[in-house]
């Protein structure tokens, strides 16, 4: 038959495809999917077969195969690109090969009838374009023309513009900050992000450049790092100052119009702690109206409710340990990981004295049961209103049903004495704790960022879950009604005023995970004081904050039943007429990287639960999507309180969630790489519960996301109308792929955004190393700056000394979504114009 070692090499190549194909196609057909792949598989087989026979017969087969492919392609995810890559390329790439001139001379050749002489026109006829090959050629070239339209439509987008006024030149402030500068994680305690500044605008953006970037020195890797380690810090403005924490508890005071370092102060935190997560989001900051503080004396004497509970475990004392001052009229609050509040003096880094009855600290320990060092403390910068300070924390979530306390403390400001708790487990008693009592156990905590209005008089709380997150069985009626809310209390008392639950029995940990944006709407010719908050489900619940009544409609829409044996589910969840609430994933919606990898997708679909969103965690292995990575983060929202309108960051990314039983309360059962180092905890161990959990993002062999892209969006949302304006796809797989290729899929983000007064919204946190800038009113990219590690925090924006206004972002990376590692705080900001002489 005239073979040759070309013709055969590929035939070999293709057979083991179209075994591949044939084997996963039928496993898939077994499971109920799509037969194409077993039926393509064959068809595979049987070009392979031509092929080593040296058959022209391959070129017709193939071209059948071929455009089957397309229309197949086409059918299942329209004008798609991604898509069409995913399950084209490589019958793509095969079809140029055979139409290669090498390959189309050992077919021609092979012929017994036609063999091939200088000067045969008939034979060069039989080696053109002509027959099969040229059936194989105008196939491919069909299939190449999609390819290009399909690059330039985006079938993601959402083409809109935000209204650019709703009648008012401003917002009102009721905190009186200066609009240069910015004294809360959210600039002020109603959370939104929103810098009133227009000197940076849509038209001059593009001309931003780097004005200072400093170095912390600061960076993870260092021993007893848990994996999560992370650089995550929107800094505070306050006169000519910039304050910072690091990813190890230092806090950093800069010259705020050049970056250069004025104080540091090191809490000298306790090591051999069981932290799940190592950061610090940020500071609070505090100024009295001019009052001195009260005397301060020893603990002794003064006592508070705190110290006549279960005492606290000894902790490091700032005033003893660090320089300290007596009477602080303004101040620094630090969050510690080792569960301390520290308050410190703004201009000097002292400890303040006046605070924490002469330690210049509170012990966050005080009446906690299960005491653990780091299995509890404030990863995120608590409230400083006025009087009192709130305090919320995190406790370990999936190691044990035995872990502190979720309780909320309100404090006095200035003397860091305790005046009231709020116990989600008992959220209706305020009654102080006697001696020898405790909060309550493993209750729902408050891990992200709390909002205040102290007009109202509110402090709103977005509360976690109780540990274990995927199973529930044991969790009490208290509990069940405060657990993945949204939480009113009385900034004064602690009191409970409303709840506005987000998830109702949570099993997928949808706890709340951003702070409560608070804003003025205008509906109806009113103004409404509303409350925006974002959730992982992707649910933008807008409330009315005096009441926690819907402001724009909730329905309760029937969810999957059917939960693991000892616990329930819930018929119903709440879905906001603002949803970003993915559509249900199906076999189609799988990808990968060839149309193997998406093959083998497809069977990990079809052998989990899936029956879309609130597939109840099962034994079998169930698919969550979105996944607790969540459609929104800790990083929220931004919202502009004149236009009324919302810059929004969603992203879905699936994960894959397995109960597993466990055979008793101590022995470690998915630790797959052994028990963990040190004192680091055992995650998702639940130990005390009947099921511990495997949890994983739901990828392919390759390690990329099983479903297709794109992953993150940026969009625009009208507060008033409840309408997605706009939407776009975000970001580009550069610092994530194994060839730093910047196509722009559209990647997560965890990181919260920054609008300006200029109409620019800000972001840095996506799994690219870039800070970007985009038109609020359309979402066009308007300019992007180069980080050197990964952003994955929330910019800030203030005016310096010389009158510029500035840009600010950590970039340090995230540890356990693997971006690149650094210590950078980076200024932006219009190039300097030299003065006229």
């Amino acid at each position: 038959m005239g073979k040759n070692r070309l013709t055969t090499s590929i035939a070999i190549i293709l057979g083991l495809m179209a075994l591949g194909l044939l084997g996963g196609g039928a496993w898939l057909v077994t499971l109920g999917g799509s037969p194409f792949y077993a039926v393509a598989g064959a068809v595979l087989a049987a070009v392979a077969v031509l092929l080593y026979r040296a058959s022209t017969l391959a070129w017709w087969v193939y071209a059948a195969l071929l455009l089957t492919t397309l229309v197949w392609s086409l059918w299942e995810v329209g004008l798609d690109w991604w898509g069409l890559a995913a399950r084209g390329d490589v019958f793509f790439v095969v079809a140029v090969v055979l139409l290669t001139p090498w390959v189309a001379r050992r077919l021609v050749e092979a012929r017994p009838l036609a063999p091939v002489r200088d000067g045969d026109l008939g034979s060069r006829r039989r080696f053109g374009w002509r027959g099969g090959r040229g059936a194989l050629a105008a196939v491919t070239v069909l299939y190449l023309g999609v390819g290009v339209v399909t690059a330039v439509v985006d079938p993601h987008s959402t083409q809109g513009s935000l209204p650019e006024n709703r009648g008012t030149a401003t917002a009102p402030d009721p905190e009186r900050i200066p609009p240069g500068e910015w004294h809360a994680y959210g600039r002020t305690g109603h959370g939104q992000r929103y810098a009133p500044l227009a000197e940076i605008n849509v038209d001059n953006v593009d001309r931003l450049e780097e004005a200072w970037h400093f170095h912390t020195g600061d960076q993870r890797g260092q021993p007893g790092d848990p994996e999560e380690t992370t650089f995550q810090v929107t800094p505070l403005k306050v006169g000519d100052m910039l304050y910072l924490c690091t990813p190890h508890q230092f806090v950093i005071a800069l010259d705020a119009t050049t970056g250069e370092e004025r104080w540091r102060f090191d809490p000298k935190i306790r090591s051999g702690l069981a932290l799940q997560h190592l950061t610090c989001r940020g500071l609070s900051y505090w100024s009295s109206d001019g009052t001195p503080p009260p005397a301060s004396g020893p603990a002794a004497e003064r006592p508070t409710a705190t110290q006549a509970a279960l005492p606290a475990p000894p902790l490091p004392v700032a005033a003893d340990e660090s320089p300290a001052t007596d009477n602080c009229l303004r101040m620094l609050y630090m969050p510690t990981a080792d569960g301390r509040i520290i308050a410190l003096d703004p201009e000097t880094g002292a400890v303040c004295r006046n605070f924490g009855a002469g330690s210049g600290q509170i012990n966050l320990w005080h009446g906690m049961p299960n005491v653990r060092l780091g299995g509890y403390y404030s990863t995120s910068p608590v409230i400083a209103s006025q009087k009192v300070l709130v305090v919320g924390g995190t406790v370990l979530d999936n190691v044990s049903t035995s872990e502190p306390s979720g309780v909320i403390r309100g404090f006095d400001v200035q003397t860091g004495e305790l005046l009231w708790h709020w116990d989600p487990a008992r959220p209706d008693d305020n009654t102080p704790l006697q001696a020898g009592q405790t909060y309550s156990e493993s209750s729902p905590n408050v891990w992200s960022i709390m909002s205040v209005d102290e007009a109202l008089g509110l402090v709103y709380l977005p509360m976690g879950n109780p540990p274990p997150d995927q199973w529930g069985g044991n969790r009490s009626e208290a509990i069940e009604r405060v657990g993945s809310s949204v939480v009113a209390l009385d900034l004064a008392t602690g009191r409970l005023r409303w709840v506005f639950q987000t998830v109702h029995h949570d099993l997928w940990d949808y706890d709340v995970p951003s702070q409560p944006t608070l804003v003025d709407l205008t509906l109806n010719g009113a103004t409404v004081p509303a409350l925006v908050q974002p959730t992982k489900q992707g649910e933008l619940f807008v409330l009315d904050r005096r009441t926690g009544r819907p402001v724009h409609a909730v329905q309760e829409v029937p969810v999957p039943q059917g939960a693991a044996e000892g616990d329930r589910t819930a018929p119903t969840q709440p879905v906001s007429a603002i949803s970003f609430g993915p559509p249900p994933l199906t076999g189609a919606s799988m990808w990968g990287a060839t149309l193997f990898d998406q093959l083998a997708c497809r069977i990990a679909f079809d052998k989990l639960r899936y029956e879309g969103r609130y597939t109840p965690p099962s034994t079998q292995g169930t698919l969550v999507h979105p996944g607790n990575f969540g459609v929104f983060n800790w990083g929220g929202i931004a919202v502009d309180p004149v236009r009324q309108v919302a810059f929004t960051t969603p992203t879905y990314l699936a994960f894959t969630s397995q109960l597993v039983p466990r055979p008793d309360d101590t022995s470690l059962i998915v630790q797959d790489g052994g028990p963990p180092e040190g004192a680091l905890p055992a995650l998702n161990e639940n130990l005390g519960a009947p099921f511990a959990v495997k949890m994983a993002p739901f990828t392919s062999a390759l390690g990329l996301p099983c479903q297709a892209p794109p992953w993150g969006f940026v969009a625009g949302v009208d507060l008033v109308s409840g309408e997605v304006v706009w939407q776009h796809r975000n970001g580009t797989v550069r610092d994530v792929a194994p060839i730093p290729l910047p196509f722009r899929m559209g990647v997560p983000n965890l990181g919260g955004p920054l609008i300006t007064a200029g109409g620019v919204a800000f972001l840095s946190g996506t799994l690219d190393n870039y800070i970007r800038a985009y038109d609020l009113t359309t979402g066009d990219q308007l300019w992007q700056g180069r980080l050197p590690a990964g952003g994955q925090a929330t910019p800030m924006s203030y005016t310096g000394r010389d009158g510029r206004q500035y840009i600010v972002v950590a970039a340090g990376g995230h540890g356990s979504l693997g971006t690149k590692a650094g210590d950078s705080v980076i200024a932006y900001a219009l190039p300097s114009v030299a003065p006229a002489r």
